[in-house]
């Protein structure tokens, strides 16, 4: 009997584990964002409002159409992304858009920007992380990426215990859109789902920013980082599947 054939979209690219993900978020102007928005989607807001998230986190075990890549399955990534919505018949889908993706490996940039015509750039890169040693310790995620010379820096410290964020609340908002979305050269957009269980999280006690980042995410974006962030958090993370795409819009 002949195998059923997959839609596309249902197609593995890629499994990996995301871990210890540092999350900032900055309420901004919707009109910053205008010239991102790829056609076919929208704005996603939570209570009127709309956020960029800088994201810092370890992309570990990760294989590619199931293939493992020596040197090339454990990283760090940090990502600047918003949210938007897309309507496909009756279902509203939430996902990201990302403005700008760093990574330590050139390999994994050219490959996404291949594949996805995302905006992935490859820069050299640290990270620190320190686990909690008892029930309600001390939880701290450091990312650094180095840009025209200058380090920045995202530092998230949390105590207790990761839970899972309460029911209609930002950090749920945050944390849960399973889709990606990304304008291609020919002004279409492209959809791919991105699929993991819900995070746990620790809600930060202290979280900052340091660096000159107007060189990646260009001066009016990189103005939002001078005050703290509007929110912050570290989700626990877990593994994900991302899923081959299709073309919409």
């Amino acid at each position: 009997m002949a195998q059923p054939t997959i839609p596309v979209e249902r197609r593995e690219f890629l499994t990996a584990e995301w871990r210890n993900l540092a999350m900032l978020n900055y309420v901004v102007a919707p009109s910053a964002l205008a010239a991102w928005v790829p056609p076919g989607t929208e704005l996603d807001q939570f209570g009127g409002k709309t956020y960029i998230s800088l994201v810092g986190f370890r992309f570990l075990h990760t294989r590619v159409r199931g293939i493992w890549i020596p040197l090339h399955s454990d990283f760090d990534e940090v990502n600047l992304r918003f949210y938007v919505k897309r309507r496909e018949g009756g279902e509203t889908r939430r996902g990201v858009v990302f403005i700008k993706e760093v990574v330590p490996r050139y390999a994994v940039a050219k490959v996404a920007r291949l594949m996805f015509h995302e905006n992935y750039v490859a820069l050299p890169m640290w990270h620190r992380i320190v686990e909690p040693v008892s029930e309600h310790g001390r939880v701290q995620a450091e990312y650094r990426w180095q840009h025209s010379g200058a380090w920045n820096t995202i530092r998230v410290e949390c105590e207790g215990k990761p839970a899972r964020p309460a029911e209609g609340s930002l950090e749920q908002f945050i944390t849960e859109h399973y889709w990606g979305y990304a304008a291609q050269p020919d002004k279409s957009c492209l959809e791919y789902e991105v699929a993991h269980d819900p995070w746990r999280i620790w809600k930060a006690t202290t979280a900052t920013f340091e660096g000159s980042p107007a060189g990646l995410y260009g001066q009016a974006l990189a103005k939002n980082f001078e005050a703290p962030p509007d929110s912050a958090f570290v989700a626990e993370g877990s593994a994900v599947t991302v899923y081959r795409g299709r073309v919409v819009g």
